[in-house]
């Protein structure tokens, strides 16, 4: 039986291992062998600590990304806030992220994972969709929270083709992103349909 200190061990080479294998292998294409294999782990481990390969990366990329993005939700969600500023602190770190050569991969493996995996299981506050239809719904008086959610789907969508990419976001394509983005959030004044 594996110890606390064991268990997050190996919890940890398994992430490491996945993280080095998306480096040159698309989601698809990565085994749950091979990560188990590269991390010198038991074949079964990954569903011993994950339950599945979907799982893990999902643990994975909330593993590296929520370090970066959990001030700015805090930020976002003690006070007041406009469209623009939910926005910009969903793309800065991106954007920034995607700029990085160490982490530009993983951003794109996000991308790619949350497209082709919309109904994949999150636990950070940042992958949650609520929170987000939340901060919408207290930012847009009035607006209900379906509609919040369908729109931030829309988003999401939007901003995850972009970042899939094998290009970073140009500053002219940034700008464009934003602003489609702020507009499809907050929807058309009334009386425009």
């Amino acid at each position: 039986m594996e110890t606390s200190e064991s268990t997050n061990t190996t919890r940890a080479r398994l992430l490491d291992a996945a993280e080095r294998l998306l480096a040159t292998v698309p989601y698809d294409d990565l085994s749950v062998r091979a990560v188990c294999a590269e991390a010198g782990a038991n074949p079964a481990a990954v569903h011993y600590h994950f339950g599945s390969k979907e799982s893990l990366v999902a643990a994975l990329l909330q593993d590296r990304l929520e370090p970066e993005w959990s001030d700015q939700l805090d930020r976002l969600e003690s006070g007041p806030r406009t469209i623009s500023d939910i926005i910009d602190a969903i793309l800065e770190p991106l954007i920034a992220l995607q700029a990085a050569p160490h982490t530009a991969p993983t951003i794109r493996v996000l991308a790619q994972f949350v497209l082709a995996h919309p109904e994949a299981e999150w636990n950070s506050r940042w992958f949650q969709l609520d929170v987000w239809t939340d901060l919408l719904t207290s930012t847009v008086p009035g607006l209900d929270p379906d509609v919040a959610r369908r729109r931030w789907r829309f988003a999401f969508v939007v901003l995850m083709t972009e970042l899939a990419a094998p290009q970073e976001i140009s500053p002219d394509n940034l700008s464009a992103l934003s602003d489609f983005l702020i507009a499809g959030l907050a929807g058309l004044p009334k009386g425009i349909r």
